[in-house]
């Protein structure tokens, strides 16, 4: 069931993780492109959303079977992994774009980092280092400079408080996905997304009454940045790509690389975003904004690459992929010395035993 951990092979499952990753982060930030003409042909922004969900759970039915005891060992963990990773985050980052532009939602979204470093620091009362801190003060920087404070939040203000709900939401997905490879029941992270992707479609269904939508302009067409296209093609790109891709394989190269550098790599799916919806939509941001969002890139890189403070001490050699993130590791803990590093490392190759980045929103 798991993959060897025969120290040979490391590097090349090191560069695959790596490849998968950086498909994950692409994937991820074609979303909000795909999603917003659909949202501007007349769809809401919640059908959608659903729209994207429940094509994604029937995709990946097959795991959920496959992996279906995770019901009975964690329901409560796919419960609110459903909820706040799925449902919350999709549904307050959708409502956000179809008020502000696709990079700024997403940007504002990334303040889930530095959010979760509050989490560990005064929720869960866990030290963290003073380069975490740093970052989340850099990223709050940024998202001042992206929402233009000294005009008086010049872009939608309810918008920005849908991206903000959307990174609260993020926040809820590192602490679930985080728990779910801990305790005596882990649960395989494929199970995590694939039951929570189900359970976020059924919260979705009673939220939006999707058969309240007008479905007929799927057939039709849309425009982005001027060109008429069939509406098909976005909505099978965000449901395949943008979520059942980008899904898969960013659970999968967890398996292959540390939490840090994953969540590294992850932070690329902003950028991606800007660059798409610049290009394909033709949503241009201004000085202030591409500089902010340059800070809030680089404080949730560093909120999520700095290790807890309590990690220098615990882990011996300090090898990168045995360790957590300053934000999402904070379960690592109690359990990082218990079995002993070579266990430790073992089980961290396993993929049954990592959990990923998934917007996500994204």
């Amino acid at each position: 069931m798991h993959r060897s951990t025969a120290s040979p092979t490391l590097p090349s499952g090191r560069t695959l993780g790596l490849g998968l990753a950086l498909v994950s982060a692409f994937a991820f930030g074609g979303s909000g492109t795909a999603a917003k003409p659909l949202i501007e042909a007349g769809l809401s922004p919640l059908h959608v959303v659903w729209l994207r969900v429940t094509g994604a759970a029937v995709a990946l039915l097959p795991v959920a079977y496959r992996h279906r005891d995770a019901v009975l060992r964690r329901p409560g963990l796919l419960l609110g992994f459903g909820l706040l990773a799925v449902a919350g985050v999709q549904a307050c980052y959708f409502a956000a774009i179809s008020r502000i532009p696709v990079g700024v939602a997403l940007l504002i979204e990334y303040l889930g980092p530095p959010l979760l470093i509050g989490y560990v620091k005064f929720v869960q009362r866990k030290p963290i280092t003073r380069g975490a801190a740093i970052g989340a003060g850099v990223a709050v920087t940024g998202l001042a400079c992206v929402v233009e404070v000294w005009n008086g939040l010049s872009f939608d203000a309810l918008g920005v408080l849908f991206a903000l709900g959307a990174a609260f939401c993020q926040v809820g997905y590192f602490v679930l996905a985080d728990a779910g490879r801990h305790g005596d029941r882990p649960v395989d992270p494929l199970a995590v997304s694939a039951f929570g992707l189900l359970v976020g479609a059924v919260l979705l269904t009673v939220l939006t009454r999707p058969w309240q939508a007008d479905w007929s302009r799927l057939g039709g067409s849309v425009v982005m940045n001027g060109h008429t296209l069939p509406a098909i093609i976005p909505a099978a790109w965000m449901v395949l790509i943008a979520t059942v891709l980008a899904y898969l394989t960013g659970v999968i190269s967890v398996g292959y690389l540390s939490p840090p550098i994953a969540g590294v790599v992850a932070n690329l799916e902003a950028v991606v975003a800007t660059v798409t919806a610049w290009v394909l939509l033709g949503e241009h941001l201004g000085v202030p904004q591409i500089a902010g969002g340059l800070l809030v890139l680089t404080g949730a890189f560093a909120a999520q690459a700095s290790k807890p403070a309590e990690a220098g001490a615990g882990t011996g050699a300090g090898s990168g992929a045995g360790s957590g993130t300053g934000a999402g590791s904070g379960a690592d803990g109690p359990g990082a010395d218990g079995p002993g590093a070579p266990d430790r490392v073992a089980a961290e190759r396993g993929i049954s035993g990592r959990s990923s980045r998934t917007s996500r929103g994204d």
